[in-house]
Order: structure tokens, then sequence, then C-alpha cells
């Protein structure tokens, strides 16, 4: 979820700390985002977990450098009720018990509702696309892995690098932000994978990118979308056009008459359809 625009950190004690702390108050003039609606429901991000885990599971466990301590994984706008955070943290916990896990969200009161379930492992800060990170005995807490799903859907096209680069601050060079838009149950979804590289790195890079494919590239010094992930279940219906209404926001709107995504979406539907009368053959 995300935030009220202009609103700045609390002016108690008790809001630096639903903020972050007193040095993460004074470095930021309020979250950046806007409000959601903040509703979600049990396993509605399963297969993203799921997916995370089996793509790169390695970013999970790393504890070279940076990677040691303090490098969480995110969720960006757990809302009302933080249980995507929760269920998050016990599969990747799985893979790394030592895993740190936040969840970031813009409203206060959400915020302070979810920090009764704190543990050593596991946080709950006010905070929106400026991530709340604080600064621990001189050491900067850094993230790995950053989930954003159904957050981006309410801004306009425009917004999105913005909120890409805010995001990517805390990110470690080889972390993942995974940002996407799901129905209200999770069994369909969309996401964009973007890896943070160094500058350097993201200079040299030639290989291909599947937003740029589409007219619908996002520029941000550092990233690299490396991924458009599409999620299904396809034991029951299926149609390709089911999809379009949880594209990304980076391509949602190209779904036009002469753009590459629009392009894209109609070609799969045609194939789709050119197979229709083999599909009982497996």
């Amino acid at each position: 979820g995300n935030n009220k625009k202009g609103k700045g950190a609390g002016s108690n004690k008790e809001d630096a700390k639903i903020d972050g702390g007193y040095e993460a108050k004074r470095h930021f003039k309020g979250a950046q985002g806007q409000p959601t609606r903040g509703k979600t429901a049990p396993n509605r991000l399963r297969r993203v977990d799921n997916f995370v885990m089996m793509y790169d599971p390695k970013l999970l466990c790393r504890t070279d450098g940076r990677f040691a301590s303090d490098s969480y994984f995110v969720d960006l706008g757990p809302g009302c009720v933080p249980i995507t955070t929760l269920e998050s943290a016990t599969r990747f916990h799985s893979l790394n018990p030592m895993l740190p896990v936040m969840g970031v969200e813009i409203d206060k009161e959400w915020a302070r509702l979810a920090q009764k379930h704190e543990t050593d492992l596991i946080r709950f800060r006010k905070g929106g696309f400026n991530l709340p990170m604080r600064k621990i005995e001189g050491r900067q807490e850094s993230v790995r892995l950053i989930r954003a799903f159904n957050v981006l859907r309410q801004y306009d096209e425009g917004s999105v690098a913005d909120a890409f680069a805010m995001l990517s601050k805390h990110l470690l060079v080889g972390g993942l932000i995974v940002e996407g838009t799901s129905d209200k149950w999770g069994k369909i979804w969309v996401a964009n994978v973007l890896r943070k590289h160094s500058t350097e790195a993201t200079a040299q890079q030639s290989t291909p990118n599947y937003s740029a494919e589409l007219g619908a590239d996002v520029e941000v010094e550092g990233l690299k979308l490396e991924a458009l992930v599409f999620s299904t279940n396809l034991k029951h219906a299926f149609d390709p056009s089911d999809f379009q209404s949880v594209l990304p926001k980076n391509i949602i709107h190209r779904m036009e008459e002469g753009e590459k995504a629009f392009m894209f979406m109609e070609t799969w539907k045609h194939c789709y359809e050119d197979c229709l009368g083999v599909r009982q053959y497996g």
C-alpha cells in the first residue's frame, strides 16, 4: 500500500518508532506514495513466493558482504492485516531460517497494529516507496528482495520509474524487485522482475530487454528489467486475454492498436485459438 502524499512523519516518540526510528525520521520527509484499499486474502501471493524461491533461491540465502546481516526481504503494502508478510516469512524461512523480513505499510494505524506480530526476525514499519531503513550502530540496513504487489496499479504510467528509483535506493547489487498485479485471490497475476546492477555492469549489458521489445521500457539507473512473469492455474479455464486486467502499469496502458504490447497479446490470443482443437491431446 502507499501513502498520503506530502504528510510528514509523526512528531512524537511512538510515531518515530512506527516510521522506522529517529534516524529514519530525520532522513525522510514522509513516506512517499498513496493509500491503498488495504484488503487482501490468505495465500493471495503464495505463487509469487513460490516463483521467487524457484527463480533465485540463492538470493534469499546469501550471506556474503552486506548480505551477511540486516539484509531484508521487504513486503511493500501488506494492508490492514499483515497476512501476506507473515505467510512469506514462513515460506522464505524454509530456505533461510535467519532471513530478516519487513512489512512496510503507508497507513500508520495498520503499521501500528501489525507490530503486534513482530518477532526477532519480523518487523513492521510505516513507510512508502522510500523505504524506512535504519542505521544501527553505524551500519545501514539494506534490502535483498522487494515484493510490491497491487501497489502501482493506482498510479499513472509516468510514476513507475520514480517508484522503482526510490525502491532501489537500499536494494543491494544483485537484489530483486518483484512488482506486479494479481486478482483478489491470487489465481492470476503478472509481474515485472527487476535486478539491481552496478552502474558499470548496467552500461555494459547487451542482454534483451523484454519491456523495450514491448515498447514499455522503464529507465532507472542501476535497474534491469530481466523478466515478465505470467502466472495462472492451468487446471481451470484459461484465455490469454485474462491477463490483460493484471498487466503491470508500464504495459497495461499500451494495450492499444499499433502498440507492441497490444500486438504481443493479440498474437498470443491467435496462437491460443489455433491450438484449441488439439488441447485435448495435452
